[in-house]
Parts: C-alpha cells; sequence; structure tokens
C-alpha cells in the first residue's frame, strides 16, 4: 500500500474537532459504528470504527467520511493500466488514546512508523495519506490529531469499494498495532 505523512498545522489550516455537537462516542458504544451513514456507505468501516475505538486501541476516532473523489491520481495509487477507472476515498480523524502525541517529534514519529507498516502490505490501488492537525479533543483541551485519508480505485465502482475496503481493514489492524 502506498503511504505517505505531513503536517497541517498552520493557524488557518483544518482542524479535527471531537468537541462537536453530533460526535458519537464510538469506545463507550462500538455496537452505534454499523448505524453511521458513512459504515453503510462502505460496511468495512463498521469493523475498522470498531477496532480504532477498542478500549485497548492507540487511539479513538472523532469523524470519518466516504465520497467519489473529482479526480485521483492512478500512479499514486499503484494502479495497474486500465484498473485505475473509478475510485472511492474515505477519511478518519484519530486522537490517541494516551497522550503519545504531545510533541510534534512523537506523532511525526508515529506516523513514520505506521507508514514503514502500510508499506509492506501487498496492496496495490490504493493508499493511505496520514495529515497531523491540531485537535480539539473537548471544549477546553486541545492537542495533535491525524486525518488519515485513504483512497482506492478499480475497474468499476464495486472493485474500488472493494479495495477501499481491503485498505481500511489493513489500516485499522496496523494502526492497532503501532
Amino acid at each position: 500500500m502506498e503511504c505517505d505523512w505531513e503536517f497541517e498545522i498552520a493557524p488557518d489550516a483544518p482542524v479535527i474537532d471531537a468537541a462537536w455537537s453530533e460526535y458519537i462516542n464510538l469506545r463507550a458504544h462500538p455496537e452505534l459504528a454499523s448505524h453511521l451513514s458513512e459504515a453503510k456507505a462502505l460496511p468495512a468501516l463498521t469493523v475498522a470504527l470498531t477496532l480504532l475505538n477498542a478500549p485497548d486501541s492507540p487511539v479513538w476516532t472523532a469523524k470519518c467520511d466516504v465520497w467519489v473523489p473529482e479526480s485521483f491520481d492512478r500512479d499514486e495509487l499503484d494502479a495497474s493500466p486500465g484498473q485505475g477507472i473509478e475510485a472511492l476515498a474515505c477519511y478518519i480523524d484519530l486522537l490517541p488514546a494516551t497522550g503519545a502525541w504531545l510533541t510534534m517529534d512523537a506523532v511525526a514519529e508515529w506516523c513514520r512508523n505506521l507508514c514503514v507498516k502500510l508499506r509492506t502490505a501487498a496492496l496495490r490501488q490504493c493508499r493511505a495519506d496520514l495529515v497531523v492537525r491540531r485537535a480539539f479533543f473537548t471544549a477546553d483541551q486541545t492537542g495533535l490529531g491525524i486525518t488519515a485519508y485513504l483512497t482506492a480505485c478499480g475497474l468499476t465502482v464495486l472493485d474500488a469499494q472493494e479495495s477501499l475496503s481491503t485498505a481500511v481493514n489493513v489500516f485499522a489492524s496496523a494502526v492497532r498495532n503501532a
């Protein structure tokens, strides 16, 4: 699987907001993962979100989404010629379950290690991009979080969905073992 990471923490950059009014605590209520509209669009998210929010997970999630990208680079997804016709993407906002990402060096090291693990996965037609962002855990508690963008392509929409489902599962397992 292709993978890369970057910082995006400028004052005007997007932030991760776990203090939003519609936040659903999947750590406390994992059974609600299957009720999310995003999990209905990509059923593999149900398992991934349950794993990522498990009590022994190093992270918890704040938000996620699934969409059809307007454009994508087949080469960045390591797609064979003719295989990158349709694409599907998702993002998952990750926040540390412990104080593991207190410094930029710590979150950078975590991202580097996760990218190494993901690059060893023999998956084509998909990639993960990790974006380190400022995060609001509660109204008065801030820190660093990661928005993980996962994109996959295939010959058909169903092929892209299957590739993205595999990528999401590999991603969740790699995060759990990070």
